[in-house]
């Protein structure tokens, strides 16, 4: 099932409205069909409904107090995955973890006290003058998938894409729709200006000057942004706008696929895309525990964030424009209308050997092989030349073999004067056994 995207005045979260851990016995709405679920049942929460109305700005209750979602135990994820999966990212990680890179979450907020993102966050900005707690669980369902920290000896199947990257906490949004289009903006620019290496906006707005100055701020400061193009519902398709800043030029746009590698059918083709990422029935954080089902763009692009985080920690003098060159060379290419360069593939991302100005397109740019594997064909045989050879081949042998004969018979003939040998006398049968 797909949320209403939110539209929040214009500035809204590019997800889709919270889906809780599918029961054992049916898959949960808008799960794939026939897929078998990875998750067990929830203990109160229920789905929310396909439309939601889009309610004015909610403002934190007096005294900090909000009601935070607490997600499943850990012990309800029953299987690795399938993002996992499918990236395959671990392949990545005997090169790089993404240690030395900090990646801002430009968001609802991190709830700090989850088991696998303690520690990470270095520094905290709330736009939103609420409370720094994330009362929606959005915010950080994103951390995790970027930089959840590795608990697998501990029976906890979810990673983050770069467990060794450092979060920055920057948030813009309560998660209810607000007319206020200035706060994503700041979010931005604060995490562009103390210490972000790359920033994930899984949020779609419209082009503003203070969006687009925020943006050019990020760039001067050598900052990469990652961002969501956005989710449409059915009944838009085809009336859909452009979503920013991912159709800016210099921001990498992240369109969603389903398990099958298809784009999604919410996933915004009217954004300008880059590269694509999984974004439908996603296991991440949530709370202090963890939450499954979840659907949008909003949970394609911090994968992509991941990678790029990967990517600048192998390759530290990388200009941001040259780390998104890199991550679109070596995708796995385009798979259809709104796919741009394709999947993201995170081990050739940090593996391909490029030049560090290679540009997508360029017959010089190296990618990786996206189909069947090219066999080159036989040379024409040389049937002239061939014959040629076994002819001395041939001869050589001969010649071998006549040196030989030689070699024995003329000592003997010449120790018996070229005169003929007897046959030695059979034994007679006096001599038998």
């Amino acid at each position: 099932m797909r949320g209403a995207g939110l539209v929040a005045g214009a500035t809204s979260l590019a997800l889709t409205t919270a889906l809780v851990l599918a029961p054992a016995a049916s898959a949960a709405p808008g799960d794939r069909p026939g897929a078998a679920p990875t998750t067990k049942a929830p203990a109160t929460r229920k789905p929310a409904p396909k439309k939601t109305s889009e309610p004015k700005q909610q403002q934190a209750p007096s005294g900090g107090q909000c009601n935070k979602p607490s997600g499943q135990p850990a012990s309800a994820i029953t299987q690795q995955p399938w993002a996992q999966r499918r990236l395959d990212f671990e392949q990545a990680w005997p090169i790089t973890r993404g240690a030395g890179v900090t990646v801002a979450v430009v968001d609802s907020g991190i709830e700090a006290a989850h088991p696998q993102l303690k520690g990470k966050i270095t520094g905290s900005f709330d736009a939103t003058h609420t409370t720094p707690t994330d009362c929606y669980g959005h915010g950080t369902e994103v951390a995790g998938i970027i930089a959840a920290s590795d608990q697998r000896r501990r029976n906890v199947p979810f990673v983050g894409v770069a467990p060794q990257a450092k979060l920055l906490d920057a948030k813009f949004t309560t998660g209810e729709s607000t007319d206020d289009n200035t706060l994503l903006p700041k979010a931005i620019e604060w995490a562009a200006e103390h210490g972000a290496n790359v920033i994930n906006v899984s949020a779609r707005a419209p082009d503003t000057t203070l969006l687009r100055q925020a943006v050019q701020v990020a760039k001067k400061n050598d900052v990469l942004i990652v961002a969501a193009a956005g989710n449409v519902d059915k009944d838009e398709r085809g009336k859909e706008s452009a979503g920013y800043p991912a159709n800016y030029p210099g921001v990498l746009s992240v369109a969603a696929v389903d398990q099958s590698g298809t784009i999604s059918d919410f996933s915004n083709h009217k954004t300008r895309i880059d590269v694509s990422a999984p974004g439908q029935d996603i296991i991440s954080t949530v709370g202090t525990g963890y939450i499954g089902g979840q659907q949008g763009t909003s949970f394609s692009a911090p994968y992509a964030a991941g990678v790029a985080a990967l990517v600048r920690s192998r390759y530290p003098k990388l200009t941001y424009q040259q780390v998104i060159n890199r991550i679109l060379i070596t995708a796995e290419g385009g798979n259809g209308q709104g796919s741009g360069y394709g999947m993201i593939s995170p081990l050739q991302a940090v593996s391909a050997v490029l030049d560090a100005n290679a540009k997508p397109g360029e017959a010089s740019a190296a990618r990786p092989l996206s189909g069947p594997v090219p066999i080159a064909h036989p040379a024409p045989v040389d049937h002239r030349t061939r014959n040629i050879g076994l002819g001395i081949a041939g001869g050589a042998l001969g010649l071998t073999v006549l040196v030989a004969f030689g070699g024995a018979v003329i000592p003997m003939g010449r120790r018996r004067g070229w005169k003929p040998g007897r046959i030695p006398a059979l034994p007679t049968g006096e001599d038998r056994d």
